[in-house]
């Protein structure tokens, strides 16, 4: 097994994660702070948008069963990449669309992957390419979250739906059975 990571900030990381779990080859998915400049961001401190810091989520997964490649395409398939610093109502730059990768390959795909979601925007893709400092584990209550509380939560349940029916419906090879 070739097992890689990569970490991607999609907006609210409840909503990137659920869509990232459903995927065959992805091992884990954890999520968290990257791409500010405090020390041990809390969730609380990294919502008043001050700290820089992107909810994000870091994507194990085995690349004999699903290419990063792949991984970048559902990424831009299940956001809007288009938004600065947001997504629908989430606006702040904790919520910005960025990849963080860790090496040469992860930014040359993640550029190619811009360049293939480019065509079917007609905005520009303002997803930046940042790098992948320090990762901080989110609280415990934010792991797992679409499994768990996310399905009794309103915010969820309206956002989270329409992204795995789009991922259904556009990646259902890729799907976990």
């Amino acid at each position: 097994m070739t097992s890689q990571t990569i970490t991607l900030a999609g907006g609210c990381f409840w909503c990137t994660e659920a869509v990232f779990l459903q995927l065959n080859g992805v091992t884990s998915v954890e999520s968290g702070y990257i791409g500010g400049h405090s020390l041990n961001p809390t969730y609380k401190d990294i919502c008043t948008g001050a700290t820089g810091h992107a909810e994000a989520i870091r994507v194990n997964f085995n690349s004999d069963q699903i290419s990063l490649a792949d991984l970048y395409d559902i990424f831009f398939a299940t956001h809007d990449p288009t938004q600065l610093n947001r997504q629908g109502n989430d606006i702040g730059t904790q919520y910005r669309s960025a990849i963080f990768p860790t090496d040469n390959e992860q930014e040359l795909l993640a550029n190619e992957a811009i360049a293939r979601a480019q065509s079917d925007h007609s905005d520009p893709i303002v997803t930046s390419i940042e790098k992948a400092d320090n990762w901080y584990v989110a609280e415990d209550y934010h792991q797992d979250y679409w499994d768990g509380e996310g399905q009794r939560n309103p915010y969820c349940m309206a956002v989270i739906p329409p992204k795995l029916a789009k991922l259904k419906k556009n990646h259902a090879a890729k799907l976990k059975a």
